[in-house]
């Protein structure tokens, strides 16, 4: 997609707590793009739909609140829910127990995937990072990356980030939804057969970091 003055995407796929989020906000600033985190968009139409008092299971209405909803991720880090700033709040633990069935519906996914390729045609490209982006969202992407870790490594490090003192509860949430999106009939989990694996069990963000701006440095050379 780079050549012919077209826009410029990294895809970064992966399951929860494999280090998606940190890595391509890092290559993003490193490389000069825009990033984008998919799943935040997902977490801000859950927050909605629970706002609006409609029960996740709910395909039309859900998808109803979804199509109306007004979802903006400011540069800042800050996400915004109806002009309302709910960085905190989509990272509750009701958002975390519903987001899951809310990104299985299909009319959900389908205005998701046009927001955000409508993202990256307003940037000229972009770093996006979810679970379909490689798959359903730009499947011909400059760069496809998927980043796994070990169960274990993802649940220490999703327990960090959220303050939860159980790794063992956190292991157990992720196995649950990492089932939930790898089974879903509409784009689930996987990984593109094109992309490139990484494991980052043992590796520092640096390390990803590095190897992934050298790897985009490699297909822009390519493209030129």
């Amino acid at each position: 997609m780079a050549d012919g003055g077209a826009i410029v995407v990294v895809a970064i796929d992966g399951p929860a707590g494999s280090g998606k989020s940190t890595v391509a906000r890092r290559l993003a600033d490193e490389v000069g793009l825009e990033y984008l985190d998919t799943g935040a968009m997902y977490r801000a139409a859950t927050l909605a739909v629970l706002r609006a008092g409609v029960e996740p299971g709910d395909e039309p209405a859900v998808a109803e609140v979804t199509r109306r909803v007004d979802i903006e991720l400011r540069s800042d880090g800050t996400i915004h829910v109806d002009g309302v700033d709910s960085t905190a709040a989509i990272r509750f633990d009701e958002v975390n127990k519903s987001v899951s069935e809310v990104a299985a519906n299909a009319e959900v996914r389908t205005e998701m995937v046009e927001r955000q390729r409508r993202w990256a045609r307003i940037r000229g490209g972009g770093v996006l990072e979810g679970r379909d982006i490689g798959t359903v969202v730009f499947p011909d992407a400059d760069l496809k990356v998927y980043l796994t870790a070990s169960p274990d490594i993802r649940a220490r490090r999703r327990a960090g980030e959220s303050g939860h003192a159980d790794v063992e509860i956190v292991a157990a949430d992720l196995a649950r939804r990492d089932d939930l999106d790898s089974q879903r009939s509409v784009d689930p989990l996987r990984q593109a057969d094109d992309a490139t694996v990484i494991d980052t069990s043992d590796l520092t963000i640096d390390d990803v970091v590095e190897k992934l701006s050298s790897m985009l440095a490699t297909v822009g050379r390519q493209n030129v």
